[in-house]
């Protein structure tokens, strides 16, 4: 049972859990402060600070706990680790820029897929399903061709991007991008700027563009998810995302995913 205070504060019974506080605020009614609190229960002042931000603090769980190594200074955290992955400073740098590289490549992918399949639905222009788009022969190269090249090209960029990220602003240096380093104006390892990849000049500053890198890996999380229920949708029901949303809504109630699976499986 709790001792309910004045400001909506409230003290547990159970002075030993992890939850202490649910709301910070200075004297209560009962007649002592925060701080004399903290000493009649035995928690010291510092303590009793650390838990009351753990409490304010989102998580991904509410009334979760984080774990210590994610104290939310990473844009994103919410203390989503069940596997423990993170818990080598060095792997959770390297995980950190993974996710970021994922990200975008889901963004870009799922806007390109919608886009292509609006347009060959709507029958503006004659393009392949996305899944079978790897397979169209061109007429200006090969298939073997465009392979090579695409190998070369995003190995050279992959291959820079690791670089700088073992020893930031290293590829930055005058002669080691083909002299348009100033072009490019890395701002630091995993988020590149310059005219080139930030034309609108959006978070130059980005030691304190925050907002920004939450925004990005956000909708950098929800495209992922995003793609892999394009790949089931593929797999299910062998057309692209656009014919789906119209088969689902000329009968809301009967073309669901729920019928789309039953019909689908054996």
């Amino acid at each position: 049972m709790d001792i309910a205070v004045s400001k909506g504060f409230q003290v547990p019974a159970f002075a030993g859990s992890s939850s202490v506080l649910r709301k910070s605020t200075g004297n209560t009614s009962l007649g002592f402060n925060r701080t004399s609190w903290a000493d009649k229960v035995g928690v010291s002042s510092s303590r009793l600070q650390t838990v009351v931000k753990a409490q304010e603090r989102p998580t991904w769980l509410p009334g979760l706990d984080p774990p210590p190594y994610l104290d939310g200074t990473l844009p994103g955290d919410f203390g989503f680790d069940p596997l423990g992955l993170g818990e080598d400073p060095e792997s959770l740098r390297w995980y950190v820029q993974a996710e970021l590289v994922h990200s975008r490549f889901a963004m870009a992918g799922v806007v390109g897929i919608l886009v292509t399949d609006l347009l060959r639905v709507t029958g503006i222009s004659n393009l392949p399903v996305w899944y079978e788009a790897g397979a169209t022969k061109f007429s200006f190269a090969s298939t073997r061709t465009l392979f090579i090249v695409q190998m070369l090209l995003m190995g050279f960029v992959e291959t820079k991007r690791y670089m700088d990220f073992l020893s930031p602003g290293s590829q930055a240096k005058d002669g080691t991008f083909f002299g348009i380093e100033a072009a490019l104006e890395g701002l630091e390892p995993g988020y590149p700027g310059g005219p080139l990849l930030n034309p609108l000049g959006l978070a130059k500053d980005i030691k304190n563009a925050q907002e920004w890198k939450l925004k990005e890996i956000k909708n950098g999380r929800l495209a992922m998810v995003a793609m892999l229920g394009i790949f089931v949708q593929a797999s299910v029901t062998h057309v692209g995302p656009i014919e789906n949303l119209l088969e689902h809504l000329s009968n809301p109630w009967h073309k669901t995913i729920i019928q789309t699976l039953a019909a689908a499986s054996p």
